[in-house]
């Protein structure tokens, strides 16, 4: 049986505009594409930790090293220049994969530089239960 795994992530990110006149996508620095694990055309969820929406879209590359987030089309309604937004993909694997596979978790500063890599995630209060 297949199931839906977390494969990559870039945590509160920033979005660095919003373009209701582009046909559709997010636009995302190719540094972060490939932390993340993302490619091109993969589709992603967004999430808005500022107002708590959510949307599907896909990627397409930007500037190498600009930290651009730009939300493109009719997502801009929901996603504002300026907003903190959580960008994921998902794939399908049976649990014996998901076992060997490790998500890309790769979280960014106000700049959407890259500040830290993981290959998992844990909650704050989880974390020591995973260390010892």
């Amino acid at each position: 049986m297949l199931r839906h795994f977390l494969l990559g992530k870039i945590h509160r990110a920033t979005v660095t505009r919003a373009d209701l006149d582009y046909v559709g996508s997010i636009t995302l620095d190719p540094l972060l594409i490939e932390a993340a694990g993302f490619m091109e055309n993969e589709k992603i969820d967004i999430y808005n930790v500022t107002n708590g929406s959510r949307l599907s879209t896909y990627v397409i590359p930007g500037v190498p090293g600009s930290g651009e987030v730009g939300i493109n089309g009719a997502a801009a309604h929901l996603v504002q220049k300026g907003d903190l937004v959580i960008i994921a993909a998902y794939g399908w694997m049976t649990a014996e994969e998901a076992e060997t596979v490790a998500p890309k978790v790769v979280f960014v500063d106000e700049r959407n530089r890259i500040t830290e890599r993981r290959r998992q995630e844990r909650t704050p209060l989880c974390v020591a239960a995973f260390t010892d």
